[in-house]
């Protein structure tokens, strides 16, 4: 089981990544002209979604790493570029070619589930958030450690649940402007611990940097 602040910061640094109020704007359009029970349904599934494709992505994170031949901090180093490419865009208050592409929402706006597709898959549901629980769970060992993990997951995921479920009255309060502004500051954070991962990832395959 790792410090208590471990997890702390495995809370922040995965609400940076997945950032639900960025996608606020594609969950209006892609919901747009819905009654508000469908919306309700969308976001319900969206964090639904997202809690099952991380789980899944962090506790089989240890297999994915051995069949590549990876090591950990290898894949720190990696993830850590991931993550801070993401940061860019969020300080440009753009959404991250890493995350969701022109084509995707076009072949969204076909699809009657897309609280599975586009929103939590790949929207929130990245390279990002997947590096970055598989790095977190790979730190520690233990069934404190793993009930703990989850129990972090899950309060990320309703605080996405509850979001997307107000997105209609935090897009019309905040405005744009507002949630760029949000954005921003999630970018310079997720900036921060991209930095870190990818200093940790250095010292582990080059430990004479430590």
């Amino acid at each position: 089981m790792l410090d208590i602040l471990d997890y702390v910061r495995f809370a922040l640094t995965l609400l940076a990544i997945l950032d639900p109020f960025a996608a606020i704007p594609v969950f209006l359009l892609l919901t747009e002209g819905r009654p508000k029970s469908y919306r309700n349904q969308t976001a319900r599934v969206a964090a639904l979604a997202v809690f099952g494709g991380l789980l899944i992505a962090g506790f089989s994170g240890d297999v994915i790493l051995r069949f590549m031949g990876a090591s950990l901090p290898a894949f720190q180093v990696g993830g850590g570029i991931v993550l801070f490419l993401m940061s860019l865009s969020m300080i440009n208050a753009k959404l991250s070619p890493q995350q969701h592409t022109p084509e995707e929402e076009a072949e969204a706006s076909d699809r009657e589930a897309v609280g599975v597709v586009p929103i939590a898959m790949p929207l929130l549901v990245g390279p990002g958030s997947i590096s970055a629980i598989i790095i977190h769970v790979q730190k520690g060992e233990g069934l404190a450690h793993s009930a703990l993990s989850i129990a972090v997951l899950a309060l990320i995921c309703v605080i996405v649940w509850i979001v997307l479920k107000l997105a209609q009255p935090i897009g019309n309060r905040l405005g744009r402007t507002g949630i760029n502004i949000l954005n921003r500051i999630f970018g310079l954070l997720l900036a921060a611990v991209a930095v870190q991962i990818f200093a940790n990832g250095l010292r582990g395959l080059f430990p004479a940097l430590g």
